[in-house]
């Protein structure tokens, strides 16, 4: 029953992005829109992460399982996607380079602010 209701907390937090993704008319995907809620929900203590901590490392175990789907929706547009593969190559080089900098720098200023509040 544990796990239901954590996951129930997830879904509900992720319907909530699909909500803000319908109202708001900004090109942002509903899961970027739920991450968000669930950091905001995390960090200001009204989830707290043992309330969806078995859900969430259930959910990303199976993550792989999770895409297959979207892998097979690209399969059957290869057609239309073959003659813009390099630039789809080159777009996900770069922006995987950047999301690795941005992701260093990050860990980098977290750890640079907890040794300041250490001290």
């Amino acid at each position: 029953m544990k796990f239901m209701r954590q996951l129930g907390i997830i879904l509900l937090i992720s319907a909530c992005g699909e909500l803000l993704r319908a109202v708001i008319p900004l090109p942002i995907p509903a899961g970027i829109y739920g991450f968000a809620i669930m950091l905001l929900c995390l960090c200001t203590g009204v989830v707290k992460l043992r309330q969806v901590e078995a859900a969430a490392d259930m959910l990303v175990d199976i993550m792989q399982v999770l895409l297959i789907p979207s892998c097979v929706a690209l399969m059957t547009y290869w057609r239309e996607l073959s003659g813009s593969l390099p630039v789809l190559i080159g777009a996900s080089i770069i922006s995987t380079a950047l999301v690795l900098i941005a992701t260093g720098k990050a860990a980098d200023a977290a750890i640079d602010m907890k040794e300041r509040r250490g001290k």
